[in-house]
């Protein structure tokens, strides 16, 4: 099948229907064969799985982006730190971009879930929740990750709104204004101490005993920012605003922004049962090139990387792309 005519099936739900979805190069739609051959299949189909189908569309590569739908930041209301996009709702960025790498004759959509992959001589085999199969000679996982948030009444529904995980992302916003860490140890001080560089009304919540060195504790005492150990019961928001943190005590303070790094796991595991291995962090091990450790598989985004932004998994992602094409680019000469 020649790439300038390749077809895929696309998924959206209508009325529990699944609906034939054609690329835009070719006027007449058709089903997928049952173990339809292209050169990769992207899984996730957000910021780094749409910057990866783009390079691999601009490389004349056959490309299958699966994707669920589901974002990690789909609750934060504004991107940021992302020129060209400052200020833009993520869902808008996602949006355009898709409809960007639509144009690419070669690359296809379809809404849904890979539950099983194995590998074959040359490639892949992948099989999707409803079924359909198909085979790729290479694999881009763009699935990201999923936050184990604190089971704090209030904290998931301000979460990405007025609960924050990244000062770059959001921090500018909320300036000067009434701020808290929720962190207790070498993590509560380092994100204290930066998070200072935003505001000089900052208190760091342990949400219990303090586990603070005393050195680090009179270190943040001296820059003026509050500890409070008390244990934290209810996040009082609007429509997830935050207005006061609650404690057990009864006691409560009021705050517009609070800060967390909370615990997080990979949001797919079919990497991990293919012999992707994990950094001591738990991120998806690549390397410059976003390959991971077993061949043939390549991850970029969320999953790999520490700092969570947009610039950065399109960045990853792209990198992904690209190195990917040259390495079949490679295998073929």
């Amino acid at each position: 099948m020649n790439r300038r005519h390749f077809l895929a099936l696309g998924a959206t739900a209508a009325g529990g229907a699944l609906v034939p979805l054609r690329l835009l190069a070719d006027p007449t739609p058709e089903r997928m064969n049952e173990h339809q051959h292209v050169d990769a299949i992207i899984v996730g189909g957000s910021y780094a799985g749409l910057a990866a189908g783009m390079a691999l569309g601009r490389a004349l590569r056959r490309v299958l982006i699966v994707d669920s739908g589901l974002p990690c930041n789909r609750q934060t209301p504004f991107s940021h730190n992302f020129i060209t996009q400052d200020g833009v709702p993520p869902h808008l960025i996602a949006a355009t971009a898709r409809a960007q790498v639509e144009r690419y004759a070669t690359v296809a959509f379809t809404h849904g879930t890979v539950t099983a992959l194995s590998p074959t001589a040359d490639g892949f085999d992948v099989r999707l929740e409803d079924g359909a199969a198909y085979r790729a000679k290479k694999l881009v996982f763009a699935t990201g990750v999923r936050d184990v948030l604190p089971p704090i009444p209030g904290f998931a529904a301000c979460w990405g709104i007025s609960v924050l995980h990244c000062p770059y992302c959001h921090g500018y916003e909320v300036r000067d204004e009434a701020t808290g860490v929720l962190g207790n140890g070498e993590r509560g001080f380092e994100l204290a101490r930066l998070i200072s560089n935003w505001t000089k009304d900052l208190t760091l919540f342990t949400n219990g005993p303090s586990t603070l060195t005393e050195a680090q504790a009179a270190k943040l005492r001296a820059h003026d920012i509050r500890i409070m150990e008390t244990a934290v019961a209810e996040l009082e928001h609007t429509q997830g605003q935050l207005q006061r943190i609650h404690f057990v005590d009864g006691s409560a303070a009021d705050i517009h922004a609070l800060y967390a790094m909370p615990a997080f796991e990979q949001h797919c595991t079919l990497p991990q049962q293919l012999g992707c291995a994990l950094t001591d962090e738990g991120y998806l091990q690549v390397d410059p090139q976003q390959r991971t450790t077993v061949p043939g598989i390549y991850a970029a985004g969320d999953s790999t990387l520490r700092l969570r932004t947009v610039a950065n998994a399109v960045a990853s992602g792209t990198t992904a792309g690209m190195m990917l094409n040259k390495d079949l680019v490679t295998a073929e000469f």
